[in-house]
């Protein structure tokens, strides 16, 4: 019987050290969290021991209270952004007096510099001095309408660099079968004024029915906004007659291949010419929309319409010749450069 108790009391110490040593340990990392401090190990026992705590309606009343209740702390973004803001701005100093005492070109200090030097002006002609040139020819057709067949043509050619070049201008018109009507060449000087226009000087003379004459011309060419094209000029003839031309176009393209192009002419005069059949002020306005195929960039054929119609006198002198004051033709035709 003795044996049995004996035994009996070695299993419940046996049982009882492992659960005091783990109540130690735990009131042991309790203290250390805290601090070592006894009010907040017993706040956590407390807060273990309260089945109700987290709840509302149940305040646990072993928790101490919170020294810094009530006081609004600093978010740490806000006093780092506030600290940025007060720093001053890093000092800019100038270049120091001797970065531009060395020569132009660095080069020229370990290469000769005669050398070096024609050896820039290689780079220059190769890279920005680039002569070349263009033959454009912009209308080449055959107009059909009020019972005869009639040809007309536009063709302009330039050679020169990027600022001066040297341009041709060629344009007229006839009825088949019949002398030439009208024809007239330019020969222009080109001075780019900036990207988008050029000025141009040169002479212009005239060939065809009625008296030739011999003009000064005076333009500006080039792109207005939206890709306008714009050709303006002003020609003074050998007898001292003033007169202007401006012409606009536009490319407005329907699809990849498929370009529709607007065009308009008005033809100006500072007096009335009998010899010439211009009268003063707005002598004649012309009109076309051609529809053009581009088969390559440099391969195009066209059909479209084109109408011209005389203006104030120049309308007079017309039908007292025995013609039509207007006209309207449907055309066919080829644009091309290379």
């Amino acid at each position: 019987m003795k044996r049995i108790v004996a035994l009996l009391l070695a299993t419940a110490a046996a049982t009882a050290v492992p659960a005091l040593a783990q109540h130690d340990h735990h009131d042991h990392d309790v203290m250390h969290r805290e601090g070592s401090d006894p009010r907040a190990a017993a706040s956590e026992a407390g807060q273990a021991a309260d089945p109700h705590a987290g709840h509302s309606g149940h305040e646990n009343t072993s928790q101490p209270a919170d020294l810094h209740a009530g006081q609004v702390m600093p978010s740490p973004r806000l006093t780092h952004a506030a600290h940025r803001a007060v720093l001053p701005d890093p000092p800019i100093a100038q270049p120091p007096p001797g970065a531009f005492s060395g020569p132009t070109h660095a080069a020229d200090t370990v290469f000769d510099p005669a050398e070096m030097a024609q050896a820039r002006l290689v780079i220059r002609r190769e890279h920005g001095a680039i002569v070349t040139g263009a033959v454009i020819i912009d209308r080449l057709e055959a107009g059909f309408g009020q019972g005869h067949e009639a040809y007309a043509w536009k063709a302009q050619a330039w050679y020169g660099g990027d600022i001066d070049r040297l341009w041709f201008k060629s344009d007229g018109e006839g009825s088949f079968g019949e002398p030439l009507e009208r024809a007239e060449v330019q020969a222009l000087w080109s001075h780019a004024l900036d990207p988008w226009w050029n000025l141009q000087v040169g002479v212009r003379q005239d060939v065809g029915v009625g008296p030739d004459r011999t003009h000064a011309a005076l333009g500006i060419h080039g792109l207005a906004p939206y890709w306008f094209e714009v050709d303006g000029t002003v020609f003074l003839s050998n007898r001292g007659e003033v007169t202007g031309r401006v012409e606009l176009s536009y490319d407005q393209r329907l699809t990849r291949k498929l370009i529709l192009q607007p065009e308009i002419e008005l033809d100006l005069a500072a007096r009335d010419m009998p010899a010439l059949g211009i009268g003063a002020g707005l002598s004649s306005a012309k009109a076309g929309l051609r529809l053009r195929y581009q088969i390559v960039p440099e391969f195009a054929p066209y059909i479209g319409v084109r109408h011209e119609h005389a203006i104030g006198d120049t309308a007079a002198y017309r039908r007292a010749r025995g013609e039509a004051a207007g006209s309207t033709r449907f055309v066919i035709g080829l644009r091309a450069w290379f």
